[in-house]
């Protein structure tokens, strides 16, 4: 899965052949919260968001920032995928 980093519109993006999936973010000092999934209408894909949301942990971890998962279905990946629970912040618990 080839994911796109676009800083400009600040989110993480991915094609399918249904459509652009875009995970937008937003930085505050060393920290990244993700803050919106965008899919199309007709997407119901649960396991290729958790894909690209595990490939998305891996840019997390190499750049070496911290997770603030603000999305719901963020929040949900990280309760199901506790090896990423190292990614949170001191004192935010899941």
């Amino acid at each position: 899965m080839e994911i796109k980093d676009n800083t400009f519109a600040r989110q993480f993006e991915t094609m399918t052949p249904e459509g652009l999936i875009a995970i937008e973010y937003s930085f505050q000092e060393k920290k990244i919260f993700l803050t919106k999934i965008n899919t199309p209408d007709t997407f119901e894909n649960e396991a290729l968001i958790d894909a690209l949301l595990k490939n998305i942990m891996e840019i997390i971890i190499e750049r070496k920032f911290k997770l603030m998962p603000i999305h719901p279905r963020v929040v949900k990946f990280i309760k199901k995928n506790p090896e990423y629970k190292e990614l949170l912040p001191p004192g935010i618990r899941m």
